[in-house]
């Protein structure tokens, strides 16, 4: 007689790797299933520009916590100009502190452990959004296409900026990750993926500069290991993680080596003192395009690349990153079937949910007791109100 609390045709991932303890810097995680960073475009506005975590986010992250389980926040602009979309709550104002401070006493009260994730998104951004100044990156070259506002990107090209410049965003790095655990988190996650700042000084097509921070893969890491040391020394390494992207083609980001390029990032992770080594490396399946299917996407980089067909994979990433003992979080397409096999492998240290977690508040239980999933529904990813956002069911047992 099947169980009502895993239906037949779903199996339950109790006992696999995926829901033993992980020790994840200063965290001791009850399980494996981590909530991604999820752009989802639905705080208020604080001031023009500017947005703050209100109820409904309050609502949202406390829905999906869980005990000894990880949640990553949406990705949070460290100052006025790192601002990229509407409706994205920031970690800069002392509005944003207190509405983020709500937002972790609700995740902490049911047992589970939230960092915030840092983001500056460069030339990726709404030009109308930065109230008069130039977008910034690597060098000039701006997104082909628009932006989202229908203005034309490459009529405002970004701003190269200037190495003061790279020195002060050092420091707003460093100092939101100090106002983050001010406002409760457990740590940050650096973002360095999606072809937003610090990815668009790592791809070598975006990054054309000729001086300290461009050129060489050497110096193309420069900027985000600067950042990564900064942040480190501000609130500690064991509360830090950073996420990136190699195989992505995020806002126009198409490295001709990826798997050489970040490999060089990673032996230079690992290579940090014990005092700057972070507590978790999160990478981006190479599989995973918002257009491509997963097969075209894999020919692509295989093709395109001087990587060949080691694009296809992030072992190589990992292998590095575990010679210094620093773990490593897998996210893109992961479901039901392929999760418990990457951690149960050794391939993943633990797995990042994203669209699973969206229409499924309680998305560790389901997974472990083989429950079926609420499908999600991609028109109310972005913007809007409880729509999408806070109406997902939890899962009731019928009788």
């Amino acid at each position: 007689m099947p169980s009502r609390t895993s239906p037949s045709g779903f199996k339950e991932l109790a006992d696999t790797a995926l829901f033993k303890p992980l020790q994840l810097g200063a965290l001791g995680l009850a399980h494996r299933v981590v909530m991604a960073p999820l752009t989802r475009m639905r705080s208020p506005k604080e001031s023009e520009g500017v947005y703050s975590p209100g109820d409904l986010n309050v609502e949202y992250y406390s829905q999906r916590a869980s005990k000894g389980g990880l949640q990553l926040t949406e990705a949070c602009p460290i100052s006025r100009q790192a601002c990229g979309y509407p409706g994205c709550p920031g970690i800069f104002t002392a509005g944003q502190i207190a509405g983020w401070k709500r937002v972790t006493d609700a995740v902490h009260a049911k047992g589970g452990f939230i960092y915030c994730q840092l983001w500056h998104v460069g030339r990726a951004t709404v030009p109308s959004l930065l109230d008069g100044h130039d977008s910034v990156s690597s060098s000039n070259i701006p997104i082909e296409g628009n932006a989202l506002d229908g203005s034309s990107f490459a009529a405002t090209p970004p701003h190269s900026l200037t190495v003061q410049e790279i020195n002060d965003v050092v420091k707003e790095f460093a100092a939101a990750a100090k106002r983050a655990l001010g406002a409760g988190f457990d740590g940050v996650e650096i973002h360095g993926a999606n072809g937003y700042l610090l990815d668009q000084f790592l791809h070598d097509n975006v990054n054309v500069r000729t001086d300290a921070y461009g050129g060489s893969i050497e110096k193309r890491c420069r900027f985000p290991l600067e950042v990564i040391k900064a942040v480190s020394e501000v609130i500690g390494a064991d509360k830090v993680g950073i996420r990136l992207s190699p195989f992505n083609y995020f806002q126009d980001t198409k490295d001709s080596d990826p798997t050489s390029h970040w490999s060089y990032l990673c032996e230079q992770i690992a290579a940090l003192p014990k005092e700057q080594r972070l507590s978790y490396v999160h990478m981006v399946e190479p599989r995973f395009d918002e257009v491509l299917d997963e097969t075209a996407k894999l020919n692509a980089l295989s093709s395109t690349t001087k990587s060949g067909e080691k694009a296809k994979s992030l072992a190589p990433f990992q292998q590095i990153l575990k010679t210094a003992g620093i773990k490593f979080l897998a996210a893109g397409a992961f479901n039901r079937d392929n999760a418990a096999p990457k951690v149960d492998s050794d391939a993943a240290d633990a797995v990042v949910f994203g669209r699973w977690f969206i229409s499924n508040p309680d998305l560790p239980k389901r997974l472990a007791e083989g429950l079926p999933l609420n499908p999600y529904d991609r028109d109310s990813f972005y913007g809007g109100s409880e729509k999408g956002y806070v109406d997902y069911p939890f899962y009731v047992a019928t009788a």
